[in-house]
C-alpha cells in the first residue's frame, strides 16, 4: 500500500499496527486509517483536489483543517460534509463536490418537537489549554460544569505541538512537550466527577434568551448556563494574493494537524510565509517529518518569533528572507511554485527582486484572529460571560493556561462558592508569559579550557526557566530574577557542574551544549541535543557541526549517542572538537543540504485578481471598486457581491475586507453584522423524530 504516511519520527510514536478500512473516492477503492478524518485519508492517498467551485470551477482542497471554513467539503454517503471534521467509516462512499451540493434524498418522517434544554452552573466552550485549565480550577468547587469541544480529543492546539514548551516549570509545564501537556490536563479532567465532557460537540450559536445551541453528534441541545466561559481559541489569518486558494495553500495549523496529529506526509517541499513562532515551529516540525523546507519569508526586518526557533532553522540550512512577502502561487490545479518579492518600508513590492521556487505547499503563518463571536454575542445578550486564552487575547499556550485559571476563579467567585481573589502572582505570571520576545543581548564567548560546563546559546529575553529549574547544583541562574532575564552559568566554591547534561536535554530551544575538557584538553567532548530522525546520527558517522551563527565548522565523527531516561525523545550526541571551536559549536546537521534554486516562472499579474472571499470567489478588485464608489458598509458589499455569505460565515474574508478599507484610507466603516448560526448546521438537528 503506497501512501503518504510518516513511518518514522523523532518525537511521535508510530503505531506498529493500525486498522485500515476501505472506502471509495469517485468510484476508486482506497484504504484509510480507522478514525482519521476523510481529508487526512484522501491526502494520504495522494488526493489534494476535493472538488471544484460552482462559480468558476476552481479546484478546492483543504485549508484550515479546523472546521472554520468549508473549502474541504466533499459528499460522503450522499451528504455534503467538511472532510477535515468527519471521521472515515468502513465502506464510506466519498465523492468530490463539483459545484453546489444537491439536497440529499431523505424520506424519514420527522415532526417538530421540543428541543431538550439542560441547565448547568458553568458552560465552557473549548477544550484547549485555557478551557481545560479553567475546568480543572472550577472542578475544585461544588458546582456543575459542562465542557464542550468539537474534536474527538481534548487538548486543542496542544495536540499538534511536539516541541517542549517555554515558560515556567513550576506552573506551566515548561520543558514538557505540548501534546504531553494536553494528555496531563485531560487526565485531570477525567478524574473530576463534576465535569461533563462533550466531545464532537459544536457550539453553533448564542441566542437572546441566554441559551447556547450545541450540536452533539446526532442531537441538538440547548444549554442554559448560569455562567459562560468562551475558550474557543483562534483562527488563522489569510493573505490575499493570486493563487491563494489553490490546493496546497494551507494554514500552518492545518499542516501541523496533518503531520503531527494524523501522521500524514502531506508535502514534499514547503515554503513558509510568516516568521512568528507559529511559522518557525511549523518549519522545524516539517523537517522532523522528513519534509524539505525551501525557505521562509517574513515581511518585517526580523522574525517576530523566538530567536532560538529561528536559529534552529538557520542552522539546518533553511533560507530566511526578511523584508519579503509572497507575491503569487503558481499551478493549474494545485500549488507547483511560489514567487516571493522584497518589499520596501511601506510594504510595497520592489520590482526586479522576485524569486520563484518549486514547491508543492505554501504555509501561511501570518498571525491569528480570536474566535470571539460567541463571546461578543453573549455579551450583547446580557449573559454572564468570560473569555480566556486566544479567544480573549492571542498569546502562547502557557499564557492561555493562566488565563483559564484566572477566569475560573472569577466565575467561582461570581457563583458565591469562594471569596478568593486572583493572586497577584498569577496576574504577573500571565503578563510575563504573554510578553513578546525581548531584546537580544551581546554574546559573551567563554575562553575556559578546563573541567565540564554548559554553554548557553540563548541571548534573547523570553519567558523560560527549565534550565535553571533542572540543574541539580543550581548553577544556572537568571540574575534579574523571574523568567525574562538571560540564563547564565555560574560556578560556586561549594558546587561545580557534574556533567549530567539535564540542562541540554530539557531546553525547549535546543540552545544548550555541554563542553567537557576533563579527558582531553585539546579535543574536548561537546554534547549536542538532537531531535531529528536520521540514520547518520550514530556512533562513528560523520556529521556537520554548525556554529551559533549558522556557519559550518566542519565534519566530525560522532563519538557517542545517548538518551536520558527523563527525556526519551532527545538524543544527546557527543562529538570531540578542537578546543578553539568547542565554545561556539551550537548544533549539528546530520544530512547533506539540498539547496533549491529559484526558477524562471514569475509573470506580471493584476493584484485585483486576488481572491478575498474564498467561499464565493469574490476578488479584491470587485470589493475595491465598491469601496471607491463610496460604499462604507460591509453588509452592503455582502449584498452586492455575496462576499461573506459563504459557508464559513465570513470567518476568513472579514479581516481581508477590512484591510482593503484601510488600504483605501477609510477608517470608518460598518463591519459585518453577526447573526446565528456561527457554524453550518443541517435543519434536521432542529426537529425531533416522530416517536414510533
Amino acid at each position: 500500500m503506497n501512501q503518504k504516511r510518516i513511518i518514522e519520527h523523532p518525537i511521535l510514536d508510530i503505531p506498529e499496527k493500525e486498522e485500515y478500512i476501505t472506502f471509495t473516492f469517485n468510484g476508486k477503492k482506497l484504504k484509510g486509517k480507522k478514525g482519521e478524518t476523510i481529508a487526512s485519508a484522501l491526502i494520504a492517498n495522494g488526493i489534494q483536489i476535493f472538488g471544484h467551485h460552482h462559480k468558476d470551477n476552481s479546484p478546492q482542497g483543504i485549508f484550515c483543517a479546523n472546521g472554520q471554513c468549508a473549502q474541504c467539503t466533499v459528499i460522503a454517503n450522499g451528504v455534503a460534509v467538511k472532510s477535515c471534521m468527519t471521521p472515515l467509516e468502513e465502506g464510506m462512499i466519498v465523492e468530490s463536490l463539483e459545484g453546489r451540493p444537491s439536497l440529499p434524498e431523505d424520506n424519514e418522517k420527522i415532526e417538530l418537537g421540543e428541543v431538550k434544554t439542560i441547565e448547568t452552573d458553568v458552560l465552557i466552550i473549548g477544550g484547549g489549554p485555557a478551557g481545560l485549565s479553567a475546568a480543572i480550577e472550577l472542578s475544585k468547587y461544588d458546582i456543575n460544569i459542562i465542557l464542550v469541544d468539537d474534536k474527538t480529543k481534548l487538548g486543542g492546539k496542544l495536540v499538534l505541538q511536539t516541541h517542549k514548551f517555554f515558560g515556567s516549570v513550576a506552573d506551566s509545564f515548561a520543558g514538557t512537550r505540548g501534546y504531553k501537556i494536553g494528555e496531563m490536563l485531560e487526565k485531570q479532567i477525567k478524574d473530576a466527577s463534576n465535569v461533563r465532557v462533550w466531545l464532537q460537540s459544536t457550539a453553533v450559536a448564542v441566542f437572546s434568551d441566554k441559551v447556547i445551541g450545541i450540536r452533539r453528534k446526532d442531537d441538538y441541545i440547548l444549554v442554559k448556563p448560569k455562567k459562560l466561559l468562551v475558550a474557543t481559541g483562534a483562527r488563522e489569518k489569510m493573505l490575499a494574493f493570486p493563487g491563494n486558494t489553490l490546493p496546497g495553500v494551507y494554514g500552518a495549523g492545518a499542516f501541523q494537524t496533518l503531520v503531527n496529529r494524523d501522521l500524514v506526509k502531506s508535502s514534499e517541499r514547503i515554503f513558509i510565509v510568516g516568521g512568528g513562532n507559529v511559522g518557525l515551529i511549523a518549519g522545524y516540525h516539517a523537517i522532523q517529518a522528513g519534509i524539505k523546507v525551501v525557505g521562509l519569508a517574513e515581511a518585517l526586518p526580523k522574525c517576530g518569533g523566538y530567536k532560538v526557533h529561528e536559529d534552529k532553522l538557520r542552522r539546518l540550512g533553511v533560507p530566511i528572507y526578511t523584508r519579503h512577502t509572497v507575491l503569487q502561487a503558481h499551478g493549474k490545479d494545485h500549488v507547483e511554485a511560489v514567487t516571493i518579492v522584497q518589499i520596501d518600508k511601506n510594504f510595497k513590492p520592489i520590482k526586479g527582486t522576485e524569486k520563484t521556487f518549486p514547491v508543492d505547499t505554501i504555509l501561511i503563518a501570518v498571525g491569528l484572529d480570536p474566535v470571539n463571536e460567541f463571546y461578543n454575542k453573549a455579551k450583547e445578550y446580557g449573559l454572564d460571560v468570560w473569555a480566556a486564552g486566544d479567544a480573549k487575547e492571542i498569546a502562547e499556550a502557557s499564557a492561555a493556561m493562566f488565563s483559564g485559571r484566572m477566569a475560573a476563579l472569577e466565575i467561582a467567585k461570581s457563583l458565591g462558592v469562594t471569596d478568593e481573589e486572583i493572586p497577584d502572582e498569577w496576574r504577573k505570571k500571565e503578563q510575563i508569559l504573554k510578553s513578546h520576545p525581548g531584546p537580544i543581548h551581546e554574546r559573551k564567548v567563554s575562553l575556559r579550557t578546563e573541567g565540564v560546563f554548559p554553554v548557553l546559546h540563548c541571548y534573547q529575553e523570553i519567558p523560560c526557566n527549565p534550565c535553571t529549574s533542572i540543574c541539580p547544583k543550581r548553577l544556572i541562574v537568571i540574575k534579574e530574577g523571574g523568567l525574562l532575564g538571560i540564563p547564565v552559568y555560574e560556578e560556586r566554591d561549594d558546587a561545580k557542574c557534574i556533567g549530567c547534561a539535564q540542562c541540554v536535554a530539557i531546553c525547549p530551544g535546543l540552545a544548550i551544549t555541554l563542553v567537557d575538557f576533563r579527558n582531553n584538553s585539546e579535543l574536548p567532548t561537546v554534547t549536542f541535543p538532537v531531535e531529528l530522525q536520521n540514520e547518520r546520527i550514530k556512533e562513528g558517522a560523520k556529521v556537520t557541526v554548525i556554529s551559533e551563527d549558522g556557519n559550518e565548522l566542519g565534519e566530525y565523527p560522532v563519538k557517542r549517542v545517548r538518551i536520558l531516561k527523563r527525556f526519551p525523545k532527545t538524543k544527546l550526541v557527543d562529538i570531540e572538537l578542537p578546543k578553539n571551536i568547542a565554545h561556539i559549536a551550537a548544533s549539528i546537521k546530520p544530512f547533506v543540504e539540498e539547496k533549491v534554486e529559484p526558477i524562471d516562472l514569475y509573470q506580471e499579474y493584476i493584484p485585483d485578481e486576488a481572491i478575498i472571499c474564498r467561499c464565493e470567489r469574490v476578488t479584491a478588485g470587485e470589493i475595491r471598486a465598491l469601496i471607491r464608489k463610496g460604499i462604507r458598509d460591509m453588509n452592503e458589499i455582502k449584498a452586492l457581491t455575496r462576499a461573506g455569505m459563504g459557508a464559513c460565515g465570513a470567518k476568513t474574508c472579514s479581516s481581508l475586507i477590512e484591510r482593503l478599507f484601510r488600504e483605501e484610507g477609510i477608517k470608518d466603516y460598518v463591519p459585518f453584522t453577526k447573526r446565528p448560526l456561527f457554524v453550518e448546521t443541517p435543519l434536521k438537528y432542529f426537529v425531533t423524530k416522530e416517536e414510533e
